[in-house]
């Protein structure tokens, strides 16, 4: 209804030129410019104002995006991170990948990340005390919840698929009465999920630590005091 009130509108307008001024030739050679320049506003309008408005859409979503990763390390990554670090009996290399200091360069964040994404990662479930990590984990169920429920998450997979490797484990560790208990056979099984969950951490970390660096100095500073794989840090400053 719109496109045909606003057709009739045109022809109305143009038929009301004619009758007042009686001149044909006038309104063909508007007529003909107008919609010869219709591609050109086409293609201006769709490739150039489009494009900037999304890449303005995307910067928007992708800071919101980090909003949500940064109270997910407030809240569970950080801390989770630091209890698989611990059972890593090969942690000392990622520490050695890991700058301690506040001047990180993006050639070492490229690094590090091209390491995490690339190395072997293995826990000692020994070393878990799996009824602390239960109950962590559980208090924080419905905050992952929440998390899951965020429709800005479409836009990054690999944080998605963080937190169902964090949901999971999880609603392992929920589902068993006694983890005291349990055959050899069923620690590989949480060891492995546990690994999983390991492998998404770290690689999302460096990402997260990345973006602070870059916006938000204050935030790294209070991250790398805060770092999950030195167990030497201190959130003192000193």
């Amino acid at each position: 209804m719109l496109a045909l009130v606003l057709i009739g509108l045109s022809a109305g307008l143009y038929f009301l030129h004619y009758i007042l001024f009686h001149d044909m030739h006038h309104i063909m050679i508007y007529l003909v410019g107008d919609i010869a320049f219709v591609p050109v506003e086409v293609l201006f309008v769709t490739l150039i104002i489009h494009q900037l408005l999304a890449i303005r859409e995307k910067r928007s979503l992708f800071e919101k995006l980090n909003m949500i990763i940064g109270t997910f390390f407030s809240e569970v990554g950080t801390r989770l991170l630091a209890y698989c670090s611990e059972s890593d009996r090969k942690a000392g290399e990622i520490r050695q990948h890991i700058p301690a200091k506040d001047s990180w360069t993006r050639k070492e964040f490229r690094a590090a990340a091209l390491y995490l994404k690339g190395r072997t990662y293995t826990v000692d479930i020994n070393k878990i005390d799996l009824e602390m990590l239960r109950i962590f984990l559980i208090e924080r169920r419905d905050f992952l919840l929440r998390l899951l429920e965020n429709p800005n998450l479409l836009e990054h997979d690999s944080f998605t698929d963080l937190l169902w490797a964090v949901f999971h484990l999880s609603e392992e560790l929920a589902y068993r009465d006694d983890l005291r208990t349990l055959p050899q056979s069923d620690y590989q099984h949480l060891a492995g999920d546990i690994t999983r969950a390991y492998h998404s951490l770290a690689i999302e970390w460096v990402s997260y630590m990345n973006h602070l660096k870059e916006n938000y100095p204050y935030l790294f500073s209070l991250a790398l005091r805060t770092n999950p794989f030195d167990q030497s840090a201190s959130v003192i400053v000193r």
